[in-house]
């Protein structure tokens, strides 16, 4: 009862919780009996169960590579031997000790590599605080374990929406062709094309070897490594065994997607390097050392087999500089390397596309009907055609999913997107902002796009196809070329560019890039021209000079032939319709155009027709004419062919006014 006199009702207790049933084992503890208890008596035990250890799955045949009877810690041992000698000071005649493992981790238990002093008595003044260290190498690592490297150490690196890793390449946002040199020997004096027009420019040896120092000697200070080993070229018969060496998991990654990836037993066997690259993009060269003219530098030594990057971190110079040395390997061994797009049809016809950039060569070498081989570099064998890199490697401004769906589509997981812009909450990018650059760009691996055709070789080519994107409007849409032709529009490498809206000019530019690709050849542009020749006249294939350009009239008066005719025009030639159909000759350039293709206007097939103004046609079209001529004074003086008739007939091939 309650103070108050009322009564108080007693609440019906709740019913009790369900008892939890245990047994007592022989040791008196409790267990719970819900679930199996892991197999860990520590926290660090139980994130060591988290990952498992990867192994080969590829079987061995038989007994093969230096790797293959070894056991695995002899063979990390070696592996480690390899890679200190690759970091060696070659003033001190040593590499660095080495360890595998991120030095953030835990220490494992593999085998280290301590250096060596090849000296009867240790020059103890010449020890350095490197050489007392242990530099850590990250060997090969996955894209996922990348990722978390980049996104821990890496200042302005984050995951995207889509899964891709957005990072920032520094001050460089595009490659540096005024600071890239070649060392001068009694080789290469010989061999390579220098002067006028040449893309390369020389340093002496010493030069190098300071610049090397300098790189190796930064790497060597640093508590860790990325080192990719990795190939070129998907011909097994003439493929290169790559190293490359770099302060930054974004360089790393950026390589595993453009080079191609090694099996486990391919990456067991793998040996010494045939090239190895030294990139210390982080750390400036030393402008007072001779030949230097800015802070950066990007060196090839061809008889080392090295390449040295110091002062830019833009990782397309590690991709452009290994295409310069397969222009230099490949024809060596009588293979044509190439700066083009491939693909091929279901029957097996092959197409080469050559173009600059702006001339369609990624969108039209891109197509649904057909395998894509490569978009970029390519090797034409006594076997066929190979693409020498296992990636793409993407412009991204302007990109939209409707304009290029296999690209955008392959911006995901793995991907490598560069300097480009993102919503900071949503992680969404902005490819139409160029706050950072003009030049954002994309590397993934090529498996990323869906008729990329696995292995990237093909048969023999069956058309040749040099694209040209003509801002002048005076060259026909498509032209059958004869084989001088091919060889005369193949060394001119033109396109047209037109100038920016912001400094007032109007008027097309002229650009010529000998080979389609001047900037990465190491040999005169005659020599690759008559291999191109060679190879094309003995497997019978036809070369075709494609305008994607303008017509009825210049940039700014005319306008831009549509990519649907464009797309009819590449499928006819394909298909091999185009050969069938009846030709006539136009007046200068003495092109063959067709009278008439299933799909395109017959009128814009003859480009005096769609003009209005006919003075301001001949005008234009003989100033074009003018600029071929000149551009072609550079080659004149080199023989092709043993009695010089092939360099003669280039030259009548050329435009005649």
């Amino acid at each position: 009862m309650a103070a108050n006199g009322n009564v108080v009702s007693t609440p019906t207790p709740r019913s009790p919780l369900a008892k939890i049933l245990t047994e007592k084992k022989g040791n008196a503890i409790c267990h719970d009996d819900s679930g199996k208890t892991v197999k860990a008596q520590t926290i660090d035990e139980l994130h060591s169960l988290q990952k498992k250890r990867s192994a080969p799955t590829t079987p061995l045949d038989g007994v093969q590579g230096a790797f293959a009877t070894l056991t695995e810690e002899e063979r990390q041992r070696q592996q480690l031997q390899s890679i200190s000698a690759s970091l060696a000071s070659l003033t001190r005649g040593t590499g660095p000790k080495v360890v595998r493992g991120d030095p953030a981790g835990k220490a494992q238990p593999v085998a280290h590599v301590a250096h060596q002093h090849h000296h009867f008595e240790a020059p103890t003044i010449s020890v350095s605080d490197s050489s007392l260290k242990f530099t850590h190498v990250l060997y090969n690592l996955s894209p996922a374990e990348l990722y978390e490297q980049a996104i821990k150490y890496e200042k302005g690196t984050f995951i995207t929406s889509t899964g891709a890793l957005a990072t920032l390449s520094g001050a460089k946002t595009g490659r540096s062709p005024r600071d890239k040199r070649v060392v001068i020997d009694d080789t290469t004096q010989d061999e390579l094309w220098w002067g006028k027009g040449s893309p390369n420019i020389e340093m002496d040896e010493h030069t190098f070897m300071v610049n090397r120092e300098r790189a190796v000697d930064y790497l060597n200070s640093l508590e860790k490594v990325y080192v990719n080993d990795q190939f070129l070229n998907w011909d097994p018969k003439n493929r290169i065994k790559v190293r490359i060496v770099s302060a930054r998991a974004y360089h790393s990654l950026f390589m595993h997607n453009m080079c191609i990836r090694p099996t486990p037993e391919e990456l067991e066997n793998f040996g010494t390097p045939d090239f190895t690259i030294y990139n210390a993009g982080q750390f400036p060269c030393n402008r007072y050392t001779h030949y230097m003219t800015s802070s950066t530098s990007i060196d090839l030594n061809l008889a080392r087999r090295e390449m040295v990057i110091l002062g830019t971190q833009y990782a397309g110079e590690m991709k452009k500089g290994l295409f310069s040395v397969m222009h230099y390997l490949m024809p060596k061994r009588q293979i044509l390397s190439l700066h083009s797009g491939c693909n091929m049809g279901k029957d097996g016809d092959v197409a080469l596309f050559f173009g600059l950039s702006g001339t369609g060569k990624t969108t039209l070498s891109t197509d649904h009907n057909r395998y894509l081989i490569g978009d970029d570099e390519h090797c034409w064998s006594d076997n066929g055609v190979s693409n020498i890199e296992g990636g793409c490697y993407a412009k991204c401004v302007d990109l939209s999913g409707e304009k290029e769906p296999d690209i955008w589509n392959a911006i995901k997981f793995g991907t490598v997107l560069e300097n480009v812009v993102f919503d900071e909450h949503t992680r969404e990018v902005d490819y139409v902002d160029k706050s950072v650059t003009e030049n954002t760009r994309a590397a993934y691996p090529i498996e990323y796009i869906p008729n990329a055709k696995i292995p990237c070789v093909g048969p023999h080519p069956k058309n040749v196809i040099l694209l040209a994107c003509d801002a002048f409007g005076v060259l026909p849409p498509v032209s059958k070329l004869s084989l001088a032709q091919t060889m005369y529009h193949f060394i001119s490498g033109y396109t047209a560019l037109v100038a920016g809206t912001e400094d007032g000019i109007k008027e097309p530019t002229a650009t010529f890039s000998a080979c389609f690709g001047a900037a990465f050849i190491m040999l005169h542009p005659t020599k690759y021209a008559a291999m191109l020749a060679e190879k094309m006249q003995k497997q019978g294939a036809t070369g075709w000079l494609v305008n994607t350009g303008w017509s009825s009239g210049s940039y700014g008066y005319g306008k831009r032939i549509k990519l649907p005719y464009t797309r009819k025009i590449i499928d006819a030639i394909h298909s091999g319709s185009l050969l069938k159909a009846t030709y006539e000759k136009t007046e200068v350039f003495g092109l063959e155009i067709p009278t008439e293709i299933e799909g395109v206007p017959s009128e814009i097939l003859r480009p005096e027709n769609t003009w209005a103004d006919k003075k301001a046609y001949k005008d234009t079209l003989l100033k074009l004419a003018g600029l071929f001529k000149k551009n072609f004074e550079t080659f004149t003086n080199y023989k092709i062919g043993q009695d010089n008739k092939l360099t003669e007939e280039i030259l009548a091939a050329g435009p005649n006014f």
